[in-house]
């Protein structure tokens, strides 16, 4: 069996240049390649386009690259939780597309399973369809959308083998398993690596065809987004 195995983040991002497309997994502040965006923060790669559902926040994830003005545009759909990226947008240093969240799912999807494009529903009628061809299904009009293309893909699991076969655990299975081989290169950063054949190949979420890369992250913080407390009298 082929061996996906690399030893860090260092081996991994060999080969990530200026001006290269990056899929980045995650939801919020879960699930979050971390070791890969920091080290595109410390290789200072500039002008890339991120495809990712958030923006990360101001100190984290994908904030951090945006505080060094390394991103050129975001493909996101919900950005709400970082001030620099509201300022880099309002100041036009940002271009930023913002796309449904179910079509950012379906874009990344479409690109895994090898389809060029799909018709949805969303967005239809919005600014989100212009300069899009749109077409009428049993009543409804929907609007073309076309595959994500991107050189890389950064995607963080819970456990995986040599192999590249990935387990997420809880609101990890976010965007990281659609983004699993819909790019050129897809790397998997995971919490615990293991030998191939010590998976259950029933827990499986992502077999080992769609990585090219993975290696056993460190260091990871796993902050909470927002943090809500009640206070209570007596």
């Amino acid at each position: 069996m082929i061996s996906k195995k690399v030893n860090g983040v260092q081996e991994a991002l060999i080969g990530v240049e200026d001006g290269m497309t990056f899929m980045l997994g995650g939801f919020g502040l879960c699930g979050i390649p971390e070791n890969a965006i920091a080290e595109l923060v410390r290789l200072g790669i500039k002008n890339i386009t991120c495809i990712s559902n958030n923006a990360g926040v101001d100190d984290f994830g994908l904030g951090l690259l945006l505080k060094k003005h390394q991103i050129k545009k975001m493909i996101s759909s919900y950005v709400g939780e970082n001030d620099e990226f509201e300022r880099q947008m309002l100041s036009g240093e940002l271009e930023v597309e913002l796309t449904p969240q179910g079509t950012l799912a379906e874009k990344c999807r479409a690109a895994q399973a090898g389809f060029p494009a799909f018709y949805t529903p969303a967005g239809y009628g919005t600014e989100v369809a212009e300069g899009k061809e749109s077409r009428e299904f049993n009543g409804k009009m929907h609007i073309l959308e076309e595959a994500f293309k991107a050189d890389y893909s950064f995607v963080k699991a819970w456990k995986g083998d040599a192999a590249g076969n990935l387990i997420f655990k809880g609101t990890a299975r976010n965007f990281n398993p659609c983004m699993c081989g819909a790019a050129t290169i897809t790397v998997a950063e995971v919490e615990e690596l293991v030998p191939v054949g010590a998976l259950d190949p029933n827990q499986v979420h992502v077999p080992g065809i769609f990585v090219q890369r993975i290696f056993q992250g460190v260091d990871y913080e796993k902050r909470i987004e927002q943090r809500t407390v009640q206070v209570r009298n007596g």
